[in-house]
């Protein structure tokens, strides 16, 4: 009798054993697979710095934007930082300072020939993700001021942008094409907020803003100021485009700042870029949940709304990040 009821109490004991091994095994294979599922929602890397532009500008709105959403999505330190803009979000890259940075294509195309103000500091370590909207040059004057061209700023007083920034970089380049060099004017280096108040107290005649449309500083300016945007003619921007192929002719659209009918002017594709050495999963997943996110991007700043998954591709300056890549040929796959 007790043999017999001490070999009832091991068998229970084994399959007691059995059950709990079981039991443990399941929870192991869940909580491995939780894990590999949390994995897969997170990056590599443990920071994603983004380097914008000036406060008030697309760039910086939409880039908060964006670090906000990646900070939701993979749990990663991702920040945006206040900058000079393209030139110097370029500089950064090349630096290992930040991850992301939006530029625009002029500057871009500068920095990975190694000329114009990247001369003798040729960029490798840049790829592309995207080409995003087109950052508009608008030329700003008064009403009173009789400026109506671009070429009507020669022996004026005008603010090109902060000093080796994208926009000056542009305007620089604008000017010559219309054969304006710096020391047929007078020059002042300034930002968007800087060169609207130098507008509103009368110390420029002019100012060279380029940036998605509108700009806020031009929207504050536009109240109590009578603002006039300068043209600049589409055929001989045609001309100036032969050799310098990043700019496009396009219209700053009727009522963006009180104006009554298009006006014509210059435009430069911005892009968004990253480091080489970021790794393509990165990439792919940072891609993928940028295009994901552009209707809340379009909500942060209307400049958003002309980026398109369609034409991402077209207009591209640098070489394609594999991730980037990865996340276009899937989506063409489907």
């Amino acid at each position: 009798m007790y043999k017999l009821a001490l070999k009832t109490v091991t068998i229970l004991a084994l399959f007691a054993s059995y059950g709990c091994t079981k039991e443990n095994n399941t929870a192991s294979n869940v909580s491995s697979s939780s894990e590999t599922a949390l994995a897969k929602d997170k990056l590599s890397s443990k920071f994603i710095n983004i380097a914008t532009g000036g406060a008030s500008g697309p760039y910086n709105v939409i880039g908060t934007n964006l670090a906000e959403i990646y900070n939701k999505t993979y749990g990663v330190n991702a920040k945006t930082q206040t900058t000079g803009a393209s030139v110097e979000n370029l500089n950064l890259l090349k630096q290992n300072k930040v991850e992301m940075a939006f530029v625009m294509s002029d500057s871009l195309t500068e920095a990975i020939k190694g000329s114009g103000v990247f001369n003798q500091k040729k960029l490798d370590n840049v790829r592309q993700i995207a080409a995003l909207y087109p950052n508009y040059v608008q030329i700003v004057t008064s009403k009173k001021s009789g400026i109506q061209n671009i070429e009507d700023l020669r022996g004026k007083r005008i603010a090109v942008g902060a000093q080796n920034s994208g926009v000056e970089a542009n305007a620089r380049s604008l000017l010559k094409g219309f054969g304006i060099s710096y020391d047929d004017v007078k020059v002042d280096y300034l930002g968007y907020a800087e060169a609207a108040d130098a507008l509103k107290s009368g110390k420029i005649d002019a100012a060279f803003l380029t940036s998605g449309i509108p700009n806020s500083s031009l929207m504050e300016l536009q109240q109590g100021y009578d603002l006039q945007l300068v043209r600049i003619d589409p055929e001989k921007m045609k001309k100036i485009a032969k050799d310098q192929s990043y700019f496009l002719s396009l219209n700053i659209p009727k009522g963006t700042y009180g104006n009554t009918e298009d006006i014509p002017t210059a435009a430069i594709m911005n892009a968004l870029v990253v480091r080489s050495d970021l790794s393509e999963d990165d990439v792919y997943k940072l891609t993928k949940t940028f295009f994901n996110s552009l209707k809340s991007l379009t909500t942060a700043h209307q400049a958003a709304q002309d980026i398109t998954l369609k034409s991402a591709q077209h207009g591209l300056v640098a070489p394609l990040h594999p991730g980037a890549k990865r996340y276009y040929d899937e989506i063409a796959s489907k």
